[in-house]
């Protein structure tokens, strides 16, 4: 069995379509989303509504938790937070369906499940909590208070917008990276498939190229703030983004990379 493991879309439509259509080319059977439906992208109801058409497997990420809270939030946030933030927020509660925030409001903030007599655990960031960024450079002594915590042989998340997979005491530890707003300086979006077979655990990851201008185009088209356009194009996060406009990242050698984890 292939399964699709995906998270922090960030209401970027076109960059989860490029993941879902690979995906599929790749023979995925299902998918498996940590979150971050929404956030900085211009299709936060698209992006809830495609992922349920894909009948993806899903928990509630802390940007989703948030974007749920801005109505009662508004006022206290527009004084503490950053106003490109606060905006974000804004977009994305207005722009999300009564229907779409009824099912976000639905979704567990993490899953349990057995599969190929492996204890699997799906959350958004860490067993600890839905905001701890969980990264390559991660210290190894964390981990190992994570995997005790967690009672679970893998433990797939996200948040960080960093993948990886790295094993602690025997559990195995894999961050999904970001589809639709990568933060490393690579434009592409990230994700990966778990290979599960009698006698075979694998992952994949992968980074796909996708319609970067058409994402940047639908920001500028909604008057969205300028640097969201700029997160996309550089492949920053709102903190790092340069305040200057730029052409699009330098092209990749190629359209696809991947980098291979056997976990057996």
């Amino acid at each position: 069995m292939k399964i699709a493991l995906i998270g922090d879309v960030h209401a970027n439509l076109p960059a989860l379509e490029a993941v879902l259509a690979h995906a599929h080319e790749q023979g995925a059977q299902a998918i498996w989303h940590i979150g971050d439906f929404v956030g900085y992208g211009a299709h936060p109801d698209e992006v809830v509504q495609r992922l349920r058409q894909a009948g993806a497997l899903s928990t509630i990420g802390n940007y989703d938790l948030k974007t749920l809270k801005f109505k009662e939030k508004q006022d206290k946030w527009r004084g503490s937070k950053r106003q490109e933030k606060w905006l974000a927020f804004k977009w994305a509660y207005e722009n999300l369906s009564k229907k779409s925030r009824k099912y976000l409001r639905s979704l567990p903030q993490e899953i349990r499940m057995e599969l190929g007599g492996r204890r699997l655990l799906l959350t958004h960031a860490s067993p600890a909590s839905n905001e701890e960024h969980l990264t390559p450079d991660t210290p190894e002594e964390r981990l190992k208070e994570l995997a005790k915590m967690a009672k679970a042989d893998v433990i797939i998340c996200g948040h960080s917008h960093q993948p990886f997979a790295r094993q602690v005491d025997e559990v195995w530890f894999i961050n999904t990276g970001s589809v639709g707003r990568p933060d490393d300086g690579d434009t592409r979006a990230a994700y990966a498939i778990l290979d599960i077979e009698p006698e075979r655990f694998e992952v994949l990851h992968y980074r796909l190229e996708y319609d970067v201008a058409s994402a940047v185009a639908a920001i500028r088209e909604h008057k969205l703030p300028e640097a969201f356009a700029q997160m996309m194009l550089q492949g920053r996060s709102l903190d790092e983004v340069r305040d200057v406009v730029e052409p699009h990242a330098t092209p990749k050698a190629s359209t696809e990379t991947s980098k291979d984890y056997n976990l057996t």
